[in-house]
């Protein structure tokens, strides 16, 4: 699965990790988690983020 990296805090989303205080349970693929969900670092939306290399 691909990570992606918020273009403004340079947060990376691992989904083998997944973001559980966020309520996003590990293995969860980016594409599959809340369009709500927010970047646990500095809040911006999942629209904010994009796949990393």
């Amino acid at each position: 699965m691909k990570k992606y990296i918020c273009t403004v805090c340079e947060y990376v989303y691992d989904p083998e990790l997944g973001d559980p205080d966020g309520g996003i349970e590990p293995g969860t693929a980016f594409e599959d988690i809340p369009d709500d969900w927010v970047c646990p670092i500095c809040g911006v939306s999942k629209s904010d983020f994009e796949p990393t290399e």
